[in-house]
């Protein structure tokens, strides 16, 4: 699994020290851009769109893709708008939105939020090179009773509908960095936000990136849909 590393960091002596890491970094929070453009592996550009919810203010998709012109090529990838909480709808709007002529599908992925149905996240596989798993609804908490059935009854379908696993990056779940669901990627702000207490920014994410989640899936118990639909 790649381990990327929200920002911002700082100071920043701490965050040089984490050279040849893997980053995020939000549109809502650029501050660290040009230095993890610099020293960073690689660097996934968020939306920003879970910062505009949280703070109650609107998303500008368009300012977000200006930003994103001079800085998106490979091996950087940026997620593709979305709605919080929103409906298919509004889910597939703004994948419309996304100027397909200017960036391509390459350096993109969308994300499918874990109250959607299942076939949105087929349709997202077979559609684009890699989807991010996003938390909402009633499956908002990481790591909670009902969000780890959730991803079963995912990474299931997943193994039911792919010969092999697709690439699944987890936003904000680097918390699975040893869980039990074989995520290709994942991201958290859990550096930024905790390092202080080790008094190393580094030392927090070598411990983080030392961890791998199960590398295969083996089909898990599901609860059973009382109505009969497509979950």
């Amino acid at each position: 699994m790649i381990h990327y590393h929200g920002t911002p960091i700082t100071p920043k002596e701490q965050l040089l020290r984490m050279a040849g890491r893997n980053f995020c970094v939000s549109f809502a929070r650029s501050d660290n851009l040009k230095t993890c453009l610099s020293i960073g592996q690689s660097v996934m550009f968020d939306n920003g769109a879970f910062t505009a919810f949280m703070q109650g203010k609107q998303f500008d998709k368009e300012a977000y893709y200006r930003w994103l012109d001079p800085i998106l090529v490979h091996p950087h990838w940026a997620v593709i708008p979305d709605v919080i909480d929103g409906s298919l709808a509004e889910q597939q709007e703004c994948l419309a939105s996304w100027p397909r002529e200017l960036f391509g599908y390459e350096c993109a992925a969308p994300v499918f939020h874990l109250h959607m149905p299942l076939h949105h996240l087929n349709a997202l596989v077979l559609g684009y090179p890699k989807v991010c798993l996003g938390s909402s609804g009633e499956y908002w908490a990481v790591g909670g009773p009902k969000w780890c059935a959730r991803m079963d009854e995912i990474f299931n379908y997943l193994a039911r509908t792919n010969r092999r696993m697709p690439y699944i990056h987890g936003l904000r779940m680097l918390s699975q960095s040893n869980g039990g669901w074989p995520l290709a990627s994942a991201d958290s702000t859990n550096v930024g936000q905790n390092f202080k207490r080790f008094g190393c920014a580094e030392c927090l994410a070598q411990r983080l990136d030392g961890q791998q989640p199960v590398s295969k899936w083996k089909a898990r118990l599901e609860q059973m849909d009382l109505y009969g639909g497509d979950q």
